[in-house]
């Protein structure tokens, strides 16, 4: 039986990436890589509420392209005061008017995302979408999030800091993790810093604008008990835990249905070694911070 970590969390917290969807209300893009089963919000709510989260940040998934709809009305049946979303769309199609609209009832960002679709980063067509879409968020003090692989992290040093917006990394920076046992300098010594990418990840964290997810490590390891991403967690705690960093549960876990989130919890509030205010910062205040939360 997981741990009751129920009670270690912070009153308020946020959990800031999960998802709702459902197939049956609202269709599928035609390029959907998967066909995932129903995950309401009232689902969503109740697990929350099961691991001691009570605030949430609803994120466009792949499966739906630049269809917002599922989400939005799970948004507005949530209201802002409990809720953001973080949206997909064109922004050659976009108006100013959506975006206010949008924005209203809890829309706080923009998610790129180079990784669910298999899509090569190309550097000056990267620097392009992230200028079209910092220009036009920029007047809401919306968030660019960015789900893109670690390796591919060094270009985004040479952008990030002109863009005059915030900008969020999903899932620990997207780290490729060698297999256990491999000849890979971070397999034999267990320093992220050997891994490709992890150096500049560190750098943009550093300059204040750019913030990081703890969340999917399911998704990343290569190991039981996920450990080969504990020196990851550790150091980016260490680094930015009490400005940059923010938890995720990145329910319902799509392809990996049935997970208990608990333990990986229970871990990340491990990697903040008994500082109370550290966990608070990861759960609760960084995210409010990030999202434009008024405490």
């Amino acid at each position: 039986m997981s741990k009751d970590i129920t009670k270690e969390i912070p009153s308020g917290s946020w959990d800031s990436h999960m998802h709702v969807v459902d197939p049956g209300l609202y269709p599928l893009s035609s390029s959907a890589q998967y066909t995932p089963s129903p995950h309401t919000i009232s689902q969503a709510m109740a697990f929350e509420s099961s691991v001691g989260i009570s605030n949430i940040v609803l994120v466009q998934p792949s499966i739906y392209g630049n269809d917002n709809s599922c989400m939005l009305d799970a948004l507005k049946e949530l209201g802002p005061d409990r809720a953001r979303a973080v949206v997909t769309f064109d922004p050659e199609e976009i108006d100013e008017k959506t975006l206010q609209e949008w924005h209203t009832i809890g829309v706080r960002g923009v998610r790129l995302n180079f990784v669910s679709v298999g899509k090569k980063v190309e550097k000056e067509e990267l620097f392009a979408a992230m200028r079209a879409y910092a220009n036009l968020i920029r007047p809401f003090d919306w968030v660019l999030q960015l789900y893109i692989h670690m390796a591919d992290i060094p270009i985004l040093a040479e952008i990030v800091p002109d863009l005059g917006v915030k900008v969020c990394i999903d899932h620990f920076g997207q780290p490729t993790l060698p297999a256990p046992g491999s000849d890979d300098p971070f397999a034999i010594s267990g320093d992220p810093y050997q891994l490709k990418g992890f150096s500049s990840l560190i750098s943009l964290l550093k300059q204040g604008n750019t913030y990081v997810k703890l969340s999917a490590p399911y998704r990343l390891s290569k190991q039981p008990d996920q450990v080969d991403l504990e020196p990851l967690g550790r150091e980016l705690v260490k680094v930015a835990g009490m400005t940059r960093l923010v938890f995720s549960t990145d329910w319902p876990h799509t392809r990996f249905e049935g997970l208990d989130i608990r333990p990986y919890m229970a871990k990340a509030i491990e990697w903040c070694d008994g500082d109370k205010i550290l966990v608070d910062r990861l759960f609760r205040s960084n995210a409010e911070d990030l999202w434009g939360v008024k405490r």
